[in-house]
């Protein structure tokens, strides 16, 4: 495997707010992508190492070849604690990102998404905020409206098990119990047969 110097694949993470089938923006009116949130265990020191210096390797390039030869004072990047608070707004993380990395990755291109033996995954249901996963993404340097920082494209994703459902929906047996199994019910009449 060759990758970038800016480029990394992740272990073993957890996914989240999953837009890999359909292009998705946050902001009505902002450019749809493919997009993930990536949750990295605190645990998985290798891949934070990792995710680093492709950061790193990102910023060495952007200095280079988009910052003038400067390195911004404070650079902005796209890797937060899930422990502490969103930058966008002073709100504590979900629950789900307490004792993870987070960051979100996207593309403008449809992504690759493969199970653990390679085979294209082609039904979305497989797909969901919850699954674990690997994802290979690239780091790179931007320079937008004065703005200089390091952003997160995505690549490939692979599915690697199945975890506990992120969307918040409440299924149809925790909201109205299980049916009593007492015998056979007409499918049509919904009497007993």
């Amino acid at each position: 495997m060759s990758l970038k110097a800016n480029e990394t694949v992740t272990g073993q993470v957890r996914l989240s707010f999953v837009h890999l089938f359909k292009p998705y923006a946050y902001v009505p009116g902002q450019e749809e992508k493919y997009s993930i949130t990536v949750l990295v265990p605190k645990t998985d020191a290798a891949t934070k190492q990792r995710i680093d210096a492709a950061i790193e390797a990102a910023a060495k390039q952007g200095q280079m070849e988009k910052w003038g030869g400067q390195r911004p004072p404070v650079m902005p990047v796209p890797v937060y604690d899930g422990d502490g608070v969103r930058p966008s707004d002073g709100a504590p993380f979900g629950d789900e990102c307490k004792g993870h990395w987070v960051f979100t990755a996207s593309s403008k291109q449809p992504v690759e998404i493969v199970d653990t033996a390679g085979n294209p995954i082609i039904n979305e249901t497989e797909v969901y905020s919850g699954m674990y996963a690997r994802v290979c993404v690239q780091f790179y340097p931007y320079n937008f409206n004065g703005k200089k920082g390091v952003g997160c494209g995505l690549g490939p994703v692979q599915k690697l098990m199945d975890g506990e459902p992120l969307a918040g929906r409440t299924s149809a047996a925790d909201a109205f119990g299980q049916p009593a199994v007492t015998g056979a019910v007409n499918p049509i009449t919904g009497q007993p047969m």
